[in-house]
């Protein structure tokens, strides 16, 4: 039979090599159109024609790569090695699979044949970044524990997101007849329920899975309205771009009475000929956050977020160069005020790795923090999401080879505060100093006493806020706060104390406090001088205080003295407004009078000079005794 075999297939292609050309082509197509795994096998064909082809070696193995299939990838870029020499762009690839395959002295050794080469690559210097300080991503590997959920009949499982007691998951549908995915040659996506103390899992019902991809998805707080990642159909047939290419996009569904998810909405921000989805939620569901290829981004996928106006979305405004870079930022989830996601771009393991951020006051975004070993690894690592304490949850990874669902422990981290109290004039430690430690969350108190070396330490629990004051007879005491909330790695905050000698009526300068000319209104910039003062004031509730205002000696004598008491009183008022205790405290406006310069009238003197003498002051004019209150 084999005889008789052999004639038809060299009748089919002619010649061998024209049978390897007909690989070639239909591997390129494939590629072209993301279907790696059917491009994978004919390169494969192709090379078992012509061993020697270096070009479909090459393509063979950016397919694997991009399957996650990295020890073939690797044995592929060996050998278009051997047949010449890899250009940069390859060599980066042979880099990044190193890493993915944690081989990382070799990835270590190209990247500086790499520098050596063009010693300012972008590309390169960073992943060298990463190879020297990914250490610091495996400082604290006890914080988490990861426990692999067995989920019977479904494979490749990613993406959680919580659904009441359930968790909502992308995973693998059964295959029926020919529908799979073309990029790896799996199943289709559906998304399912799963209980996880059951581990049992069913399809989600209604109107949301369809024929081709559904994926990661959110439930807004309501718990009627499903945002969800959906591949871009119409009419039972993929929609694709000019290289064959079908991309993702984001829907709407509702709940019904009847425990349906129906009435499928598209996003009003879809775009043609890219990728939308991936769709998270703040806590109150007034912003929406999603991943997207979009023009105007960063790099593959930015990470944009809307805000809710009545009955519609504001239009995405990308999350800026602090979360985003030019690699892929994708996979957003909203634990508490932090936005975790998943990056190739920052200090990583390989693969996507999860970072945490927050926004800022200022409305930006804090810089994200990668949550290190083992929540992450060489892997893709995603879809992190927490129970309401922070203290157990979810994330998908395919650590292990296919994506799936392992559920979370998070440990409490070793915290703690120390530090030194030293003597502020002579910098001596001072033995014996008083430091207390309140826990503003809880209200207990501690107290220590300074050793030899004037050194002091305390445990700290995670989640609380705290006060730490350092006070010793004769001297300011002196506070901190210390806020631990949301700090889930190991750490010693550092706290020391400069503490000052009580002198009754020895001014103190209080520094950058500054008007506008002929202003005595109080500039932000002094607020936050003055805002000091309240603290040090509260913190030494047996001192009584003036506080004094000098000017220059240009101008009259008149006017400078009204100028000066009145930004006395200013700031005096200030004062009391933030809690300082009014009975406590004298405003007093000097003018000109006591200069700390030669400067007084007709003399000649510089601006700087003058500026000696335009300052604001502080003295202690009396102590009290406290009476205690035990």
């Amino acid at each position: 039979m084999k005889a008789k075999r052999t004639p038809f297939l060299l009748a089919a292609c002619g010649l061998l090599g024209s049978c390897a050309m007909h690989h070639s082509v239909v591997g390129d197509k494939a590629f072209d159109r993301m279907a790696y795994a059917e491009a994978a096998r004919h390169y494969e064909a192709v090379l078992q024609r012509r061993p020697d082809d270096r070009e479909a070696a090459l393509r063979a193995a950016k397919a694997y790569h991009l399957q996650n299939q990295h020890a073939r990838a690797q044995e592929l870029l060996a050998h278009a090695a051997t047949i010449a020499p890899l250009t940069r762009e390859e060599d980066l690839l042979r880099v990044r699979s190193w890493i993915a395959l944690e081989r990382y002295d070799e990835a270590r050794k190209q990247v500086d044949r790499s520098l050596k080469e063009t010693p300012e690559d972008e590309e390169f210097l960073a992943l060298q970044r990463n190879l020297d300080e990914r250490t610091v991503l495996f400082a604290d590997t006890s914080l988490f524990t990861l426990e692999h959920v067995e989920l019977p009949g479904i494979s490749n499982a990613f993406s959680p997101s919580p659904c009441g007691d359930k968790l909502l998951i992308a995973a693998d549908r059964p295959i029926s007849g020919s529908q799979r995915n073309p990029w790896n040659g799996e199943s289709f996506l559906d998304l399912y329920l799963l209980d996880p103390a059951t581990g049992t899992v069913t399809g989600l019902p209604g109107d949301v899975n369809g024929r081709f991809h559904e994926g990661p998805a959110v439930i807004a707080p309501d718990g009627r309205t499903l945002y969800f990642t959906r591949s871009d159909y119409f009419r039972h047939r993929l929609v694709k771009d000019e290289s064959s290419v079908s991309h993702l996009q984001l829907f709407r569904a509702t709940l019904h009475e009847d425990g349906n998810w129906t009435d499928v909405r598209a996003f009003a921000y879809n775009m043609d000929g890219y990728s939308t989805g991936h769709p998270a939620l703040s806590m109150s569901g007034d912003t929406l956050f999603f991943s997207s290829d979009r023009p105007g981004g960063l790099g593959g996928s930015d990470l944009y977020m809307c805000t809710r106006l009545d009955s519609s979305w504001s239009v995405p405004e990308n999350l800026g160069p602090v979360v985003n870079t030019p690699g892929d930022d994708v996979f957003p989830t909203i634990n508490g005020k932090d936005l975790h996601y998943s990056s190739t771009g920052h200090l990583n393991l390989g693969g996507l790795d999860i970072f945490r951020t927050r926004p800022t006051d200022d409305g930006g975004w804090a810089e994200p923090e990668n949550l290190g070993y083992p929540l992450n690894t060489s892997a893709d690592d995603l879809g992190l999401v927490l129970s309401p304490d922070g203290w157990s949850g979810h994330l998908s990874s395919d650590r292990n080879g296919d994506d799936a669902i392992y559920a979370v422990s998070v440990h409490p981290p070793t915290l703690a505060v120390y530090g030194h109290i030293v003597d502020d004039e002579e910098g001596a430690p001072m033995a014996g100093a008083e430091v207390k430690l309140l826990d503003m969350t809880t209200g207990e108190a501690l107290t220590f006493y300074t050793e030899a070396d004037g050194s002091y330490l305390f445990p700290l629990k995670a989640g609380h806020n705290f006060r730490i004051k350092g006070s010793k007879d004769g001297m300011f005491t002196e506070s901190r706060d210390i806020d631990t909330q949301g700090q889930r790695v190991s750490h010693t905050y550092e706290e020391n104390f400069d503490l000052a000698r009580v002198v009754v009526d020895k001014p103190i300068v209080v520094e950058n406090i500054y008007y506008d000319y002929d202003k005595w209104d109080i500039r932000p910039e002094a607020a936050q001088e003055l805002d000091k003062l309240v603290r040090l004031f509260n913190d030494n509730p047996q001192l009584s205080f003036e506080l004094s205002s000098h000017t220059d000696s240009r101008a009259s004598d008149t006017y400078n003295l009204v100028l000066s008491e009145a930004r006395a009183n200013s700031a005096v008022d200030y004062l009391v407004r933030s809690g300082v205790d009014a009975a406590r405290i004298t405003a007093k406006g000097y003018g000109e009078g006591r200069p700390v310069n030669r400067c007084v009238d007709g003399v000649e003197c510089s601006e700087e000079e003058h500026q000696e003498n335009r300052r604001t002051e502080f003295k202690v004019t009396g102590i009290r005794e406290l009476v205690s209150s035990h």
